[in-house]
């Protein structure tokens, strides 16, 4: 199953991601309205703000070495490397994608350090099982990609075993909402398997489930927080930029699965209308 998921997530990206670059930005994340979600600002200035409100929740201060798992076309790598003046590893499953941010390095100086301690470098791996020492960075972000990961623990066991004692671990993914008291109903059921088939997702789980898993890997000092108020706008704002004249010849020329995810984008607008879908974070330390 993993395989072939990788397959099609590589299929999926590598088919859609000149065009999310298109009407996302070079940052394919959500963007930040406010605690209250009112907050108006364009779409570029609300991904940055939420890389930004997102660093400061978890308390992260200059790290050295960074690893951005599931990293796109390298928006949050390039910025985390110019930021913290850091050096980053991006990790895509999808070829075209780290190509692009290779070649966005390129042009932002990046590629090699251009005499400084900034770097980004970009390469595609497996999160399951990643290609790096043990211990071998001190931040790890993984901004929206563990909805993707088949094996939740296993991920988040790869992300323990690369980060150095007293590092700092970042995940920010999609959940649903809390099963503790209530089971989700059938529809509920059946709105999130439309969510995975469209977007080449395996299952997610609940903010409670990851923090459970987190402590089960003996994370330390871990902390668990709901943006889905704060960022759930993010889904208007696409669903406005997707249907413009450019970017409907864009969806024409970039297959049936890219047609079918944007016309799709409305699941995600009701998830988060309904309470179903939730923009979950954990931050831990090792």
């Amino acid at each position: 199953m993993t395989s072939t998921l990788n397959q099609q997530i590589q299929q999926f990206y590598d088919a859609s991601s000149g065009l999310w670059e298109q009407i996302w930005g070079e940052h394919m994340h959500h963007g930040y309205y406010g605690a209250d979600g009112h907050e108006k600002k364009d779409r570029r200035r609300a991904q940055i703000d939420l890389i930004e409100e997102l660093l400061h929740w978890a308390q992260v201060e200059r790290p050295e070495r960074i690893l951005d798992v599931g990293c796109g076309i390298g928006g949050s790598s390039l910025y985390l490397a110019e930021k913290f003046n850091a050096s980053v590893t991006g990790i895509t499953l999808s070829p075209v994608q780290a190509g692009r941010a290779t070649d966005r390095a390129s042009s932002a100086g990046l590629a090699d350090g251009a005499g400084t301690g900034a770097i980004a470098q970009f390469q595609v791996a497996d999160a399951l099982n990643m290609p790096f020492a043990d211990q071998s960075f001190d931040f790890i972000w993984s901004l929206e990609s563990g909805e993707h990961m088949p094996d939740k623990a296993k991920f988040m066991q790869e992300c323990y075993r690369v980060l150095k004692p007293g590092g700092t671990f970042l995940m920010v993914t999609w959940c649903h909402r809390p099963i503790d008291h209530q089971p989700l109903t059938a529809d509920e059921q059946k709105h999130l398997a439309d969510i995975y088939r469209v977007y080449c997702l395996p299952y997610v789980l609940s903010l409670p489930e990851y923090e459970s898993i987190a402590h089960t890997l003996n994370f330390q000092q871990i902390r668990t927080a709901d943006w889905s108020t704060a960022v759930a706008p993010f889904w208007d704002v696409v669903i406005d930029s997707a249907f413009n004249f450019e970017a409907i010849v864009g969806l024409l020329t970039s297959g049936w699965t890219t047609i079918q995810a944007a016309l799709s984008l409305g699941l995600m607008q009701r998830g988060y209308q309904s309470g179903l879908i939730r923009f979950g974070l954990l931050q831990a330390t090792r």
